[in-house]
């Protein structure tokens, strides 16, 4: 095992508004476009880059978005060998999601207790 999860494979499902992650470690990740969005970690949606941090902040668990442009994905991109970015039907497209924000990211019940 690795030490740090890498993604096998991510798979977007606009259907039901989902982002899905298979971690090399065995995990898979279920992450719903408003959680991404919320949590993005661009220095506009953080409020300044003195607040940019590389865990996403507890807060954004319990921020529910509507289904709207803001929370559609557009497309997702690879970001070198390291993150995504994420392309909102609103035109928003700034933030760089790393492999290790991802998966603090993880909102499963045993992601969350640790």
């Amino acid at each position: 095992m690795s030490e740090k999860p890498l993604p096998k494979s991510i798979t977007a499902n606009r259907q039901i508004g989902e982002l899905m992650i298979e971690w090399n470690d065995g995990h898979t990740s279920h992450y719903p476009f408003g959680l991404l969005r919320a949590a993005c970690p661009c220095a506009s949606c953080r409020g300044g880059h003195e607040n940019m941090h590389a865990e996403p902040d507890a807060g954004v668990f319990d921020v529910h978005l509507p289904d709207s442009p803001q929370t559609r994905l557009q497309r997702i991109e690879g970001v070198g060998s390291y993150a995504i970015t994420v392309e909102w039907e609103d035109g928003h497209h700034y933030g760089i999601y790393n492999w290790h924000y991802l998966r603090l990211l993880c909102p499963c019940e045993q992601c969350r207790q640790q």
